[in-house]
């Protein structure tokens, strides 16, 4: 008789562990979805998406043994656009290019870009001298990528991923 009480409690006992267990899922899963549905609105808010607004998706980021920098012989010193004062500005830059060359254009483009030096500062100062010297100081990114796409456009290709400044100053 022992033993049938036991088992029945025991019987009674994994009943009530599956429906609280039953109930704690429901609830988890739930907030689990309210929890994903937030962090989806903060990330679209924040614009952390995997995606850029034309629909391209990044790239991954290039390991560090497959990165070649070139530095840009010369510190470039180039004229600002003017701001509101009339007075004018320079910006002086030295710049370093990071190629990965694992890229199948490094091999065409890569090796010899010393070669294409002097196009490259062209491009660098047409895209240098449509900043003010405000807009050059509130947001250096903006003016690397700036810089970068237009290296990019140049090439065919992107081969250059990344644009650093060694040095910067503004003058004027």
């Amino acid at each position: 008789m022992k033993k049938n009480l036991i088992s029945v409690i025991i019987l009674a006992l994994l009943i009530v562990n599956i429906a609280l267990t039953a109930v704690m899922l429901f609830s988890v899963t739930g907030t689990n979805k309210a929890t994903a549905d937030m962090v989806m609105r903060i990330s679209g808010a924040m614009d952390m998406e995997l995606s850029s607004a034309d629909g391209s998706t990044f790239k991954a980021a290039v390991p560090i043994e497959n990165v070649a920098s070139y530095d840009i012989a010369d510190t470039m010193t180039i004229r600002l656009k003017q701001d509101e004062d009339g007075a004018e500005h320079y910006i002086m830059i030295a710049i370093t290019l990071s190629m990965d060359n694992q890229h199948e254009d490094y091999k065409e483009y890569g090796e010899s870009i010393g070669d294409r030096e002097s196009l490259i500062k062209s491009e660098i100062i047409s895209v240098v001298g449509q900043y003010t010297m405000a807009e050059a100081q509130a947001d250096e990114e903006a003016l690397k990528q700036a810089i970068l796409e237009r290296i990019q456009n140049m090439f065919g290709s992107d081969f250059i991923f990344k644009v650093d400044f060694r040095d910067v100053k503004y003058s004027g």
